[in-house]
């Protein structure tokens, strides 16, 4: 997904956890991109497909939504509470002995795979 501003998560002011605090509310869609990416994905892999000989397959058209990805990211990284989850060193603002310490604090990924990366980051130094 591309980034979108309008695309943001905050605590709910209305529904809460069992022990009182607030649950994520969550505001995401895809955008016109993202249908077009989809369908020229699936194009591309039918075109694959044919070349590859299998005697059925199936194109689906089922509906895509946020999440379904496996490398949904984000920036949350930001200059202060009001405006970010994590400071510049990926510790949750209102609790600085917590790190983030998974793809959650990476800025956007753009075309590449980054669970290396996340390894590279979470790997102890010898």
């Amino acid at each position: 997904m591309l980034p979108n501003h309008a695309n943001q998560v905050s605590l709910d002011p209305a529904k809460k956890d069992k022990w009182g605090m607030p649950v994520l509310k969550i505001d995401c869609a895809i955008g016109e991109n993202e249908r077009l990416m989809r369908k020229d994905m699936a194009t591309d892999m039918a075109e694959i497909l044919e070349q590859c000989g299998p005697r059925t397959y199936t194109r689906t058209t089922n509906p895509y939504f946020p999440g379904m990805g496996i490398h949904e990211m984000a920036r949350p990284n930001g200059t202060r509470s009001k405006n970010s989850v994590l400071n510049s060193h990926n510790q949750v603002w209102d609790a600085p002995n917590v790190f983030v310490t998974d793809g959650s604090g990476m800025v956007i990924c753009r075309l590449c795979e980054p669970s290396l990366t996340y390894m590279a980051i979470d790997c102890p130094r010898r």
